[in-house]
């Protein structure tokens, strides 16, 4: 099993001091993480279409065996709801595909809570994601954990992102080769930290799973620097399994 643990972003003032140094420029804080990680979550681009000179930059200045998984725009996500979208999504491919070229991993597409399970939301997924991309869905409708939605989608190589969150089901969900889990807070939403046997027990879950090679891992729970602490931990597990 390949593990790919990160954070989702990297910006966050509140970390200095207690990741990035008093002292360290904000223009070096990615040359920084990049030290301690191979792998980024892109949440900016979920606010925003990014620009190419940015990705191209992020490329240039990563180490060669850096892995990007970027959020789809909310734009198409939430505002649309994948609605009319096939062009600004195929800009949005060709765009990281270009940008990261090789340094690409999962594209994630996050959905809203009124986003519920209906035969033509998932329809619109299967028909909206190109297959040539790594995709990923998360889920915030408790609708969609059902073995009939996670089979389709992942018949359709659409891996369903399993959650560590307060109101959802915590389940690990391998329904592709590539498992994709993020890591949110369990008992405050981006406000709490994990014990080491709880990242253990996530590690051993993915080992489990007979049909996947890669896991990505991601901790949201920036406050208090909260996930910093705990990717570093769970490299640490993964390492040691």
């Amino acid at each position: 099993m390949q593990f790919l643990v990160g954070c989702s972003g990297f910006h966050y003032k509140h970390w200095r001091g207690k990741f990035y140094p008093e002292g360290l420029a904000v223009k070096n804080w990615f040359a920084f993480y990049c030290q301690y990680f191979s792998t980024l979550e892109l949440n900016v681009t979920f606010y925003r279409f990014p620009k190419l000179e940015t990705l191209q930059d992020w490329h240039k200045n990563s180490p060669a065996n850096f892995v990007f998984s970027v959020k789809v725009p909310r734009s198409i996500t939430h505002f649309k709801k994948l609605n009319d979208t096939s062009r600004m999504l195929g800009d949005f491919y060709g765009l990281i595909g270009e940008g990261l070229q090789k340094k690409l991993g999962s594209v994630l597409f996050q959905f809203p809570p009124n986003f519920s399970y209906t035969e033509i939301n998932i329809q619109r997924i299967m028909d909206s994601v190109d297959p040539t991309f790594e995709n990923v869905v998360e889920f915030r409708h408790k609708s969609w954990w059902n073995d009939e939605a996670i089979a389709r989608l992942g018949q359709r190589n659409i891996a369903f992102c399993g959650m560590s969150h307060p109101d959802f089901p915590d389940d690990l969900i391998a329904n592709t080769t590539h498992v994709y889990y993020r890591l949110h807070g369990r008992e405050h939403l981006y406000a709490s930290g994990y014990t080491d046997n709880e990242l253990k027990n996530v590690i051993n879950r993915i080992n489990e799973t007979p049909a996947s090679t890669k896991a990505y891992l991601y901790f949201n729970n920036d406050i208090e620097g909260y996930a910093v602490e705990n990717a570093r931990s769970t490299i640490r597990i993964a390492e040691s399994h």
